[in-house]
Formats: structure tokens, C-alpha cells, sequence
């Protein structure tokens, strides 16, 4: 998939959409073509301009979101709550209305995931997350380099370590976590925006509020 610049290989920031670098993930694409052939059921691009200082990481495509509608966190309850309180922050310009062509854009905020193509029940597996990585790489790689790095979830937090190569016991996972990454990026940790973890209580609007109140501390305004 990387291509070269000279003698130096450049990996693509996305993979094709009909990636097919993890067996268990093309099988289930496959299911889902055959049961909803108009859905995007693909791997998902990440969305947002590349130079933005927000970098929000998922864990990876929702089955009726993304992976219907081609855009990250778009067309589910996640995306519900994420894009609200973007939007609150002024991460976002125009109306979230859960299709890929609301004309919503995003300021100075990029998504993309740990896994770009959607797993089985909502759970990639070690070897998924791993193969998928490359991608992650190719995001941090860019230049200029993200401010503030924003992951939702414990996966999404462990594969941003590995990826920064840093130790996860020197970086351990909680909801409103501040980590000093080097090279003048900080990590913010968020319980993830699922419609599970809200209805159980584990994350609430205002709890979510408060980790982006901490960013926009953080990186000022746009």
C-alpha cells in the first residue's frame, strides 16, 4: 500500500475501501453487502482538514453508522453526542444531521480510528488492531503534528501508545486523563461516546463536556 518519495516509502493516511488486509473483517463486509448492499460497508477514511490540532482516535466504524454512511462517527448515537459537543466547542461549522452529505465541516478537528473497517459486535481483535496500526502511524506522521490527541476508549488509548512508543503503565487509562506525550503533543482520554456507556451512567453529556472544556484549554481558540 506505501508508496515512495525518493528512497523513502510514504504510507497512505487511509486504506481503500476494500481493504483487505484482515480476513475476519472482509468476511463480515461481505455479510453485511449482502444484507445491505446501498451501505458505504467499507473502510472508513478519517474526516476533518489534516492540519487540524485536534486529533479525535475511536475504536472503529459503527455497524449502522460509519459503516452505512462512509463518514466516521456518523449516523449512530456515538456520533450524536460527539458531534453536539464538538459543535459546542467550536470543533465544528454547519448542522450534524447524520448523513456523510450534511455539509458539516470541522475546524481545526480530524477523527479517524484505531480500526477503520467495522468488527464483528463492535470488538476488533489484538491482531486487527495491530495490522490496522499503519494507518494510525501515517496520522501522527503528518506535519504539522496535532496539538492534542483525543482517544476514546481504552483501545483506542493503548493503540495510540504503542504507536507513540511509549509505555502504557506510564500512561494509564481514565476518563479526563492529561498525558504529556513529547514532542509538544498531549493525550486526553475519554470514556467512549457509546449509547452503552451513556445509559449506563459510565459517561455523561457533562462528562464528555469536560474533557473538551480541558482541550480547548489546552490549544486555545481557533
Amino acid at each position: 500500500m506505501a508508496r515512495r518519495r525518493g528512497d523513502v516509502a510514504i504510507q497512505p493516511l487511509d486504506p481503500p475501501a476494500d481493504c483487505g488486509l484482515c480476513p475476519r473483517l472482509v468476511a463480515y463486509r461481505r455479510e453485511n453487502q449482502a444484507k445491505q448492499p446501498d451501505w458505504f460497508n467499507g473502510a472508513v477514511a478519517s474526516f476533518g482538514p489534516r492540519d487540524a490540532r485536534l486529533l479525535i482516535v475511536g475504536l472503529a466504524p459503527g455497524a449502522t453508522g460509519a459503516n452505512r454512511t462512509a463518514r466516521p462517527f456518523t449516523g449512530d448515537f456515538a456520533g450524536d453526542l460527539l458531534y453536539d459537543t464538538l459543535a459546542g466547542h467550536g470543533f465544528s461549522t454547519g448542522t450534524y444531521d447524520r448523513r456523510a452529505d450534511d455539509g458539516l465541516t470541522l475546524v481545526d478537528c480530524r477523527i479517524t480510528n484505531a480500526v477503520r473497517c467495522v468488527p464483528p459486535q463492535n470488538k476488533p481483535v489484538g491482531a486487527e488492531i495491530k495490522t490496522c496500526r499503519q494507518f494510525l502511524v501515517a496520522e501522527l506522521a503528518q506535519e504539522p503534528k496535532p496539538r492534542a490527541i483525543l482517544a476514546l476508549g481504552r483501545i483506542a488509548h493503548d493503540s495510540l501508545l504503542t504507536t507513540l512508543e511509549l509505555r502504557r503503565a506510564a500512561h494509564p487509562f481514565a476518563h479526563c486523563a492529561r498525558h504529556d506525550v513529547g514532542n509538544g503533543q498531549i493525550l486526553f482520554d475519554s470514556y467512549h461516546c457509546s449509547r452503552y456507556n451513556t445509559n449506563t451512567g459510565r459517561l455523561t453529556p457533562a462528562m464528555f463536556n469536560d474533557v473538551f472544556q480541558m482541550i480547548r484549554e489546552e490549544i486555545g481558540a481557533n
